[in-house]
């Protein structure tokens, strides 16, 4: 009987062994897909960008009006938010984003703005060099005004701040 024990016990040695290499070669086999097809980065906008705004314009629920502005993406909020402040700090308002991939990165830094007769709606924003970006959540009211109007978009260039001294 101890001889079939024995037998038994170093199939089941032998079954461990064999999952456990298993699993080696998995995991190898998944790092290695890993390391071949990195999965896409989502950078979307990184640092403070500035614009020189034209137009009076809506971003998220507010109305800005025209002028220098700087935006940003809100530290901490899962890439969901960004803030848009004008230069002396009397108009400002935050507003919901989500990624948006392009089929080729912009030349330019830019906003893109949608405009129904003469509304004009923040709708996207992007790094030069960089085919994600950010897409402003669309507000009820641009809800509303899109219906009403035909659709056209505006492009405006942005500029990355200088960093200050450091």
């Amino acid at each position: 009987m101890s001889t079939f024990n024995e037998i038994g016990n170093k199939a089941h040695s032998n079954k461990i062994t064999t999952k456990a290499h298993q699993m080696t070669w998995l995991f190898v086999a998944f790092v290695f897909a890993f390391m071949m097809y990195p999965g896409k980065a989502h950078a979307q906008v990184i640092g403070t960008l500035e614009a020189n705004i034209p137009f009076e314009f809506h971003a998220g629920t507010a109305q800005l009006p025209p002028g220098e502005y700087s935006i940003r993406m809100i530290d901490n909020s899962g890439l969901q938010f960004m803030q848009i402040v004008n230069r002396d700090n009397s108009s400002s308002t935050m507003f919901q984003v989500h990624e948006i991939d392009l089929s080729a990165a912009p030349t330019v830094n830019e906003l893109v703005f949608n405009k129904y007769g003469d509304h004009y709606f923040l709708a996207q924003v992007f790094d030069e060099g960089d085919p994600s970006g950010s897409e402003a959540v669309e507000s009820n009211y641009e809800k509303t005004v899109s219906k009403a109007a035909a659709e056209s978009r505006v492009h405006v260039a942005l500029q990355h701040r200088q960093q200050q001294g450091g």
